[in-house]
């Protein structure tokens, strides 16, 4: 084990105790330097059917118990995450290379989304219908069953917390599979649901090769749920063999969001939330900012900004808490490096960076250079991929009405932003942008309180708010006679 790494389990959690896996252990890098942090053990079929045993095992005595006592043990795990948060967050930034402020951002979310699932998983309530008389109507909202959640190495620790709280709260057990590429915040939070006394089975962690794994939880039908953030392409073979089981199924999947800068815009504002939207997590977020529109009449105003703004961004390992740290691998790199040398050649113009950085201490890791291109078209790679990676594209517009069309052009439908003091503008566009969430001049558009999901081909179901809980819930309704 790395020197450095804070301990952490490395085996499989099932039933309540760790087990090493039956496939050959593999190893966690870290991707600011490429050096193994330490090996972890790797299951298959096998032990993704004893986890989902265990949780169906699990379930009828955890969804018997209160709203409040399930609410109880998540204030308890709450708090320890708290407690621990400088460990929790070392080790996220160490496997996945964001920098310790955002890592320690991302377990104060943690917190925040367990503290807001037991308070509101206690108002799952139900009703009661006007009935003929004699009668009672009611309605019931139960705890689904038995959830297979997968978890994506961008949010290694949060989107885990988001899937667990609301889940946990209502009754449901889950078999979780973290990320090949970040499964320590996973293991880490695990531990953490030990010591808080969470019984046996009610969490499992699996690990190992995720067609296997992820066949599995979509095939066996003691599985009544599939929660899944990742890319459309893998969301859509889930679905796919979640189907003839006939599992409830919520998707959040890939972003490609619109910035839009109108002239009436507060420029320094808006340069300001785009470079810290756009270099959250180094770009790697299914929210970041891909297509920045800005009016042409202010184009040169807002770019002489925003590159103004940019010399304070700053490149390093994530543990010395630069601006942006590493892309988790290699392959992000060249799929950078791709895009903008399609865009070049179509005849666009790197502002700033537009290299992978490999002198000092960044020739081991995987570094790029944060990046503004302009002169971007609908003929470039770019202005349809999501990049996952430091780039602003910037892209002028003359037409209102064009522009809207220009930012709806996409098959996805996540997030997007945009920046006026017009009322009638907010008005108007915040209403025809085609998008689960829009920010207007804001960024802010992920709490605990609000629902965060998309349409199109982002994917559906909401985590977070009052429609988190209802995710992993059924409706019985209760028609009595009592004459």
């Amino acid at each position: 084990m790395n020197q450095q790494l804070p301990q952490v389990p490395t085996k499989l959690l099932i039933n309540g105790k760790w087990l090493e896996g039956t496939k050959e252990s593999v190893s966690v890098t870290n991707p600011a330097t490429n050096e193994e942090l330490v090996k972890v053990s790797q299951g298959g079929i096998e032990e993704t059917k004893q986890a989902i045993d265990a949780a169906a095992f699990a379930f009828p005595e955890w969804s018997k118990r209160s709203p409040r006592e399930r609410a109880d043990l998540m204030n308890v795990i709450a708090d320890l995450m708290e407690e621990e948060s400088d460990r929790l967050a070392k080790i996220m930034s160490m496997e996945q290379g964001k920098p310790l402020k955002e890592a320690e951002a991302e377990i104060q979310s943690n917190v925040d989304n367990f503290r807001w699932n037991a308070a509101e998983a206690q108002r799952v309530y139900g009703e009661v219908i006007p009935a003929p008389e004699h009668n009672h109507w009611l309605v019931r909202k139960e705890a689904i069953g038995v959830v297979g959640a997968i978890t994506p190495w961008n949010f290694p620790s949060n989107m885990i917390a988001r899937k667990i709280a609301p889940a946990m709260a209502v009754g449901c057990t889950l078999v979780m599979k973290p990320s090949k590429e970040t499964p320590l915040s996973a293991l880490a939070l695990g531990e953490l649901f030990q010591q808080a006394g969470l019984p046996d089975g009610v969490v499992n962690i699996v690990l190992g090769d995720s067609s296997e794994i992820g066949k599995e939880l979509t095939e066996n039908e003691q599985v009544k749920k599939i929660t899944f953030t990742g890319s459309t392409k893998v969301g859509m073979k889930l679905y796919e063999q979640a189907a003839p089981t006939l599992k409830k199924v919520s998707l959040e999947l890939g972003g490609h969001a619109p910035f839009l800068v109108f002239a009436d815009a507060d420029l320094d504002l808006a340069a300001e939330k785009l470079i810290a939207a756009k270099f959250r997590n180094n770009g790697q977020v299914c929210t970041s900012p891909n297509r920045i529109f800005v009016e042409e009449s202010v184009k040169d105003a807002f770019t002489k900004t925003l590159l103004a703004k940019m010399e304070t961004v700053t490149v390093g390992n994530g543990l010395e808490n630069p601006t942006v740290g590493p892309l988790i691998n290699q392959a992000g790199v060249e799929k950078v490096i791709e895009q903008l040398e399609d865009a070049v050649n179509k005849g666009a113009k790197v502002l700033l960076g537009g290299k992978k950085l490999t002198e000092g201490e960044y020739e081991k890791g995987n570094f790029f250079a944060p990046t503004v291109i302009d002169g971007i078209t609908s003929e470039m790679a770019i202005y349809y991929e999501e990049t996952f990676g430091p780039v602003i594209p910037l892209i002028s517009f003359t037409d209102r009405q064009a522009v809207i069309a220009a930012a709806n052009d996409t098959e996805f439908g996540l997030a997007s932003y945009f920046f006026s003091t017009n009322l009638q503008t907010i008005s108007s566009v915040a209403q025809n942008l085609q998008y689960g969430m829009v920010g207007v001049n804001d960024i802010a558009i992920s709490n605990p309180a609000a629902p965060f999901g998309g349409v199109k081909h982002s994917g559906f179901g909401r985590e977070n708010g009052k429609y988190g809980p209802e995710e992993y819930v059924t409706v019985k309704f209760i028609a009595i006679d009592a004459q």
